[in-house]
C-alpha cells in the first residue's frame, strides 16, 4: 500500500491566528521598512505591498474582535446583568 504524500506539505499556507497579532504587526513593520527602500524592483514592491494590505487588514480585524470582547458587565436595578462596551478613561 503507497503512502499517500503529506497532507500538510500541500497545504496553502493560513492567515495569522488570532494569538499572532504581535507576529503580523511586527512582519508589518518589517515590510513598511523594505517598501521605504530605494533598492527595491517595482515587481517586488508590489509584492510586498500586497503582503502589507493583507497584513494590515488582518491586524484591524483582530483589533476589532478584541475591542468587540472587553466589555464590562453592569447589574441593573432590576438585577439582571448587561453587558456594556469599555470606554477608557481619558489618561490625561
Amino acid at each position: 500500500m503507497a503512502q499517500s504524500p503529506n497532507p500538510a506539505a500541500s497545504k496553502t499556507p493560513e492567515p495569522p491566528r488570532k494569538g499572532d497579532f504581535e507576529k503580523c504587526l511586527t512582519r508589518l513593520e518589517e515590510v513598511v521598512k523594505r517598501l521605504e527602500s530605494v533598492d527595491l524592483s517595482l515587481d517586488e514592491a508590489m509584492k510586498l505591498f500586497e503582503e502589507g494590505v493583507k497584513l494590515s487588514r488582518e491586524c484591524q480585524k483582530q483589533l476589532e474582535e478584541a475591542e468587540g470582547r472587553v466589555e464590562i458587565l453592569l447589574k441593573k436595578a432590576d438585577g439582571k446583568i448587561v453587558a456594556e462596551p469599555f470606554e477608557p478613561a481619558n489618561e490625561s
